[in-house]
């Protein structure tokens, strides 16, 4: 009697091709999380296992310095983000107006406009109208590009909702006001905490627009960064990578569950 023949293990090209993707993406990740618990300050040999990378840019006066101006410009280009992204979205989505679609699509283009446009954009502007590059002009940076982010996630929550509930809360009584703040901006809660969580780490990731619109004396943490790698890399800057990948991935966390219990809740 023949035995039966095993049938051999079949890998499609689909999945071939989606291992290869991700080890690109995530392995060089995965190799500077390594490198930087190695106590060789030489990231090309491996000189055994220590958490003193991480002690030292922790006690760097530096980069606490860049870390802090960092925080202060996302943290108030996302705070006025919120209050102007969330009416730009519910005046976009319940009013009409002429000119209502081309201001619209001017709102959007930080979205795909390239960084580098925007950088030089926003420099020659305030160089025309002489403002002085400080960290102040870095917030406004930011802002313009935080903006859309805020407004786009809350438009998309928009759509999901009833366009009716502000006229029955006025029809039961309440003011143009009223309907506004305790009716529509609770259920817009949600998506107004992800978008900032979005444009938060956005702000604290940005590069080029920083570096651009920065005066003497303002360096957030990205051009701290690109400043001590020009001649190699570090430890300590492999260290603080891993640090800010995780924070960056707990945030981006945070708002899918936000966005996800949001959207579970509306369903029910």
């Amino acid at each position: 009697m023949q035995a039966p023949s095993k049938n051999p293990i079949r890998i499609s090209w689909q999945a071939l091709f989606s291992v290869l993707m991700f080890g690109f993406m995530y392995l060089p990740i995965l190799v500077l999380g390594f490198y930087s618990f190695n106590q060789s300050p030489n990231s090309a040999q491996w000189g055994g296992f220590t958490l003193s990378w991480y002690v030292k840019f922790f006690n760097d006066s530096r980069i606490l310095s860049a870390l802090s101006d960092s925080l202060k410009v996302a943290f108030c280009a996302v705070g006025i983000s919120a209050i102007i992204g969330t009416l730009m979205a519910v005046g976009l989505a319940r009013y009409k107006f002429p000119g209502k679609q081309l201001y619209q699509g001017v709102s959007y283009l930080p979205l795909i406009i390239p960084d580098i446009a925007i950088a030089v954009s926003t420099l020659v502007f305030l160089a025309v109208i002489a403002v002085p590059l400080s960290l102040w002009t870095i917030v406004a940076a930011h802002t313009v590009f935080c903006l859309s982010y805020v407004a786009f996630v809350v438009s998309t929550r928009l759509v999901n909702l009833n366009p009716h509930l502000e006229e029955a809360a006025q029809d039961l009584g309440a003011t143009p006001y009223q309907s506004l703040v305790m009716v529509l901006l609770p259920e817009l809660m949600p998506a107004i905490v992800s978008g900032c969580l979005l444009a938060f780490v956005l702000s604290m990731d940005d590069f080029l627009i920083s570096s651009f619109t920065a005066g003497g004396g303002a360096t957030t943490l990205p051009m701290e960064i690109f400043s001590r790698i020009r001649t190699s890399v570090k430890p300590d800057i492999n260290a603080l990578s891993v640090v800010l990948m995780v924070t960056s991935g707990a945030v981006a966390l945070i708002a899918e569950t936000i966005r996800y219990r949001s959207e579970k809740k509306r369903l029910q």
